[in-house]
């Protein structure tokens, strides 16, 4: 029997949602966005739950879109809107913004695309030093989406969120750290061991002191991605119908250097 797409456990007070695909890079194909929105759906019913980890097997946190199969998601049942199809790709991972307890990305391996906003809507992240983390939606031919250019500039300060999102470029766990990214950047066998050691921590203070603080810094802070999601799905939408995107989709599967036209 085919294992679950994602795994959900609790321990201590904690629970670690594992993506579950990693033939695949975890990518968000529709069983792995189903699944976790389902795990979600679980940390919500969970009252005694204090802190949630997020994870992934083998080495990748998660890739990002899946490109073998289709960049936005469909419904059958509905027409919707490019714009829409976009933002829902996005929807599961963004729930996250909706856990009243700390969130912790113990990103395993590389976090690239959508993947990186999985991290990057997390309370606190945890990197493998060697791996590649980053936003390279231009280099695809399409425009960035998940709040990645809300979020960013937010954590790393304007100017590095600038050059990662204008180039797309990859960096590596431990300039992740340094660029304040993540805030911890560890050997590849200790980041899952580290967020454990981070959840512990969290789920040992006062539960409802830590539920109202996590709170109150994102209300100081007037946080909105979901909102700057929305709004980026519109620029997404409208990039992916162009030549450029198929192109930047094509090069990457073909393992090969784009041709941009800008049409």
């Amino acid at each position: 029997m085919t294992e679950p797409a994602v795994l959900y456990e609790t321990k201590d007070f904690v629970a670690q949602i594992t993506l579950n695909r990693p033939e695949n890079r975890n990518s968000m194909t529709e069983e792995v966005l189903t699944g976790f929105r389902e795990a979600i759906g679980r940390v919500k019913e969970d009252p005694e739950l204090r802190c949630v980890i997020i994870t992934g097997r083998g080495k990748s946190f998660c890739a990002g879109a899946d490109f073998r199969s289709q960049v936005q998601r469909s419904d059958q049942e509905r027409r919707w809107l490019p714009n829409e199809r976009s933002f829902a790709m996005y929807a599961p991972f963004l729930a996250l913004l909706d856990v009243e307890v700390p969130t912790i990305a113990a990103m395993n391996g590389h976090a690239i695309g959508g993947g990186l906003g999985l991290a990057i809507v997390c309370d606190l992240r945890v990197a493998n030093r060697d791996a590649k983390y980053g936003a390279n939606f231009v280099r695809l031919g399409f425009h960035p989406g998940m709040a990645t250019t809300y979020i960013l500039p937010r954590l790393m300060g304007a100017p590095r969120a600038i050059e990662l999102l204008l180039t797309g470029r990859l960096i590596s766990g431990e300039e992740a750290a340094n660029f304040g990214l993540a805030h911890y950047a560890v050997e590849p066998n200790e980041v899952l061991e580290r967020s454990w050691e981070l959840a512990r921590e969290v789920a040992s203070a006062a539960p409802v002191a830590v539920r109202l603080t996590k709170r109150s810094i994102y209300r100081a802070l007037a946080w909105d991605p979901t909102a700057a999601a929305e709004l980026e799905a519109h620029a997404q939408s409208r990039t992916l119908e162009m030549q450029d995107a198929q192109e930047g989709i094509r090069a990457l599967l073909e393992k090969r250097s784009p041709e941009f036209r800008g049409e």
